[in-house]
């Protein structure tokens, strides 16, 4: 059965909007009110590249096996591959595209703010 697109998902720290799902990618937009945070997470499989479309970031990702802390501006992406520890503060009302591949589900949360946590 074909999704009604786009889809609007409510979240703790804001709203992911879906707005593209084939069998090889998915897009959303998303938007974290200011002060809110994403879970701490990795992907087993799925392989994302966000890019900052407006408002202001702090995004903590691994590298090397340490997390690193990283302002993160409009007009700047990056990719983070599967098993990549990563999080997002918003430091301002934030709006963001991540283009990834189609396994929307797969979310190991390690650590959140809102109980989501296994």
């Amino acid at each position: 059965m074909e999704e009604k697109l786009p889809r609007k998902t409510e979240k703790p720290w804001g709203f992911e909007l879906l707005f593209a799902l084939t069998p090889n990618y998915a897009g959303k937009l998303i938007f974290v009110k200011k002060g809110h945070r994403l879970s701490l997470q990795y992907h087993q499989k799925k392989d994302e590249t966000i890019y900052m479309h407006q408002g202001k970031v702090l995004l903590e990702i691994e590298e090397g096996g340490q997390m690193v802390p990283k302002t993160f501006l409009p007009g700047q992406s990056v990719r983070i591959l599967p098993r990549t520890r990563h999080r997002l503060k918003a430091i301002e009302d934030t709006t963001l595209f991540e283009v990834s591949t189609t396994e929307l589900e797969d979310v190991v949360r390690l650590e959140d703010d809102y109980g989501r946590a296994k």
